[in-house]
């Protein structure tokens, strides 16, 4: 045991240092190189054509785990994608992640003022995020913390198949989507109907006042397995004690079977101000069955606050943040405190309930590099059983 922890904390440093070493001569000679890579190519029309990756390395160090979880360290993410956007008339995207082997986003956009002659919102098909979950529609590699909050691990549908509507405006937001098909993975076969409002009273880079609600109605179908037969409609809610390399989850409903529907709701909030923000959700999920039992309700919310050092504010844009953009050579910095709770005790299903506090710091280098760590305090009862976890996370991320 000891070589193993030996063992994971040089691939932590490693980790670091490589990230370290790749902008050094940046930091050193050429701030630039941070600020922009040469990743596409504009055309003389405006449009705009190149490549999306990201990479990500983790490294989870576990303890007061009752010999549960393991400590790890692997590749977390590696997306490939090409995009193609022209300005005020389309964009397009297809995106695989290498490691989970699973398609991302791979949608065509068209803006309505190219088609109508009038602005009237943005037409998006193909394979995108469904609109409950703050959090989870914010964009991969802009994830505050490493992994995210216990009730959006639980209560969001992630992407699905269909077509939506989105239109933006300075004080206010909408997006309307119908999802009918599997995903990409051939997975989550059924249909679903969701929206997203928002009320954006201020909104100018550092002041930032968003309010906001989600809803959504999913109708699962049975699904034909690769042996031939069929499986009934099902649905299955838990979350990992927000560490991605955990190889089990603390709570969890197991399979629910017979199911006839799901009903997502969320309520969301923003404030920025300079370099103070914080940022909460509460999202609940109905599970209705078609045998006549009782329905399963499940809930839970995050609250966080996020204080940048070095004196930049959060990115806010559409209806969401981004990636912190460094007004220094050697980076910014970002520190977080987040508090997370989910409930999935219901009736005769005990799924467990669990409770995290997790300390947080980010360090951005430039527009491509990141270093996040997050230590973590969850406390955590499933039917009696209780695990409260210390965990150590590290992470190294280059995008663009």
């Amino acid at each position: 045991m000891a070589f193993m922890r030996h063992a994971r904390k040089t691939a932590l440093r490693g980790a670091a240092a490589a990230l370290a070493l790749a902008a050094a001569p940046a930091i050193a000679q050429d701030y630039s190189f941070l600020g922009g890579w040469p990743t596409h190519t504009t055309f003389a029309d405006g449009t705009d054509f190149g490549a999306r990756v990201l990479y990500q390395y983790d490294v989870n160090d576990f303890s007061h785990d009752h010999g549960l979880l393991p400590d790890a360290h692997t590749n977390r993410r590696k997306y490939f994608g090409l995009y193609v956007n022209k300005k005020g008339v389309y964009d397009a995207i297809a995106q695989y992640d290498f490691q989970s082997r699973k398609w991302q986003d791979v949608f065509v956009r068209v803006q309505s003022k190219a088609l109508f002659g009038r602005d009237i919102g943005a037409f998006r098909v193909g394979y995108s995020k469904t609109p409950v979950g703050f959090e989870g529609n914010t964009s991969t590699p802009a994830n505050t913390f490493i992994e995210q909050a216990l009730p959006m691990q639980a209560v969001y549908e992630n992407r699905r198949v269909g077509v939506d509507w989105a239109w933006y405006r300075p004080a206010w937001q909408a997006q309307v989507g119908y999802y009918d098909g599997s995903d990409l993975q051939g997975a989550n076969d059924g249909h679903t109907l969701a929206g997203r409002v928002a009320w954006v009273p201020r909104s100018r880079p550092g002041d930032v006042l968003h309010f906001g609600a989600s809803a959504s109605r999913e109708a699962p179908e049975a699904t034909t397995t690769t042996l031939g037969t069929l499986q009934q409609p099902s649905a299955k809610f838990g979350a990992m004690p927000e560490a991605s390399l955990s190889p089990l989850k603390l709570v969890s409903s197991g399979t629910l079977k017979n199911v006839a529907g799901v009903d997502r709701t969320g309520l969301e909030g923003l404030w920025i101000h300079g370099p103070w923000s914080l940022q909460c959700e509460y999202l609940r999920a109905n599970t209705s069955f078609n045998d006549g039992k009782p329905a399963y309700r499940i809930d839970g919310w995050y609250a966080f606050a996020s204080w940048v050092a070095t004196g930049e504010s959060r990115p806010y844009k559409d209806g969401n943040v981004g990636n912190i953009v460094p007004s220094r050579p050697w980076g910014a910095l970002e520190f977080l405190l987040r508090y997370s709770a989910l409930d999935l005790d219901d009736g005769a299903i005990l799924g467990g309930r669990e409770h995290d506090w997790t300390l947080g710091a980010n360090w951005y280098l430039g527009n491509h590099l990141k270093l996040q760590t997050n230590y973590v305090r969850a406390f955590s009862d499933r039917k009696g059983l209780v695990v409260d976890p210390r965990i150590f996370e590290l992470r190294a991320q280059i995008a663009f």
